[in-house]
């Protein structure tokens, strides 16, 4: 059985074909769907379908590009659903210096008291990380994400820095781009990490593989980025993806799918 432990359901685009997305995946062999909000609305939304699909579950946080005027209520909100049965995580949170939308300090605010939450809740954390790869592992070494651990989600850095974070208790997530033909850093991390600390992610509806590049993306395009993976680290698909499952309920502390294939 396959994992996407990236995908947005809840994007408006996905939203409105949720089931459709769901069944496409499901016949492609993806069993297990982890969704992250952005910001509060889809946090919301992501707990919505947790509850009702036994096979989905949920993260809530606010992105560093969307917490404009975000304050006690949207946090206050946080703490109280971190501890739902069907979150299994805060995310996705941290740094983006592409846009600007929000200043760094804005960010920095943030993505510090979301990791707070998160450690009180015993947690683990998605992190997005965009144009900031030292800042986040600065922050995330000072105020001991370690303790409750995380993914680097879309992980776009070097295998130096991906040690690095392994170091500190995270996963690397790798999904569409490590199929990209000009993309030399995802498939140096998918050859060289140790196949224990790798999660496998779609981030749909965005980051689409190759050969649908440029098309919307979806959990069904898994097998592809699975597949890709195993040619670069030379093991069967099989292999990969019970392990990957194996790495999923122990980040996620999620119970059962023994069983599922």
């Amino acid at each position: 059985m396959y994992v996407d432990t990236h995908c947005h359901l809840n994007n408006k685009d996905l939203y409105a074909k949720y089931k459709q997305v769901m069944d496409e995946a499901m016949q492609n062999g993806v069993g297990l769907f982890i969704v992250p909000g952005f910001d509060l609305e889809t946090s919301k939304i992501a707990v919505e379908l947790a509850e009702k699909y036994e096979n989905i579950y949920a993260a809530i946080g606010f992105h560093p590009t969307e917490i404009k005027g975000y304050g006690k209520e949207e946090y206050k909100w946080l703490e109280e659903n971190v501890n739902h049965p069907k979150v299994v995580a805060i995310g996705e949170v941290g740094y983006d210096f592409h846009w600007d939308t929000t200043t760094e300090e804005e960010q920095e605010e943030s993505f510090i008291r979301q990791i707070e939450i998160a450690k009180k809740a015993n947690k683990p954390l998605i992190i997005h990380s965009r144009d900031a790869m030292n800042k986040t592992y600065l922050t995330l070494k000072e105020h001991h994400a370690e303790l409750i651990g995380g993914v680097m989600h879309s992980f776009s850095g070097s295998y130096e820095m991906a040690k690095e974070f392994i170091k500190l208790n995270f996963y690397i997530g790798l999904g569409g781009p490590v199929t990209f033909t000009n993309a030399k850093d995802p498939k140096i991390v998918a050859e060289k990490i140790d196949i224990n600390y790798l999660l496998t992610e779609t981030d749909s509806p965005y980051l689409t593989p190759h050969p649908y590049r440029g098309k919307e993306n979806g959990p069904k395009y898994i097998p592809l980025i699975v597949q890709k993976i195993c040619e670069i680290k030379q093991i069967s698909s099989d292999e990969f993806a019970d392990k990957i499952l194996e790495n999923t309920k122990r980040l996620f502390k999620i119970k059962g799918w023994e069983n599922n294939d």
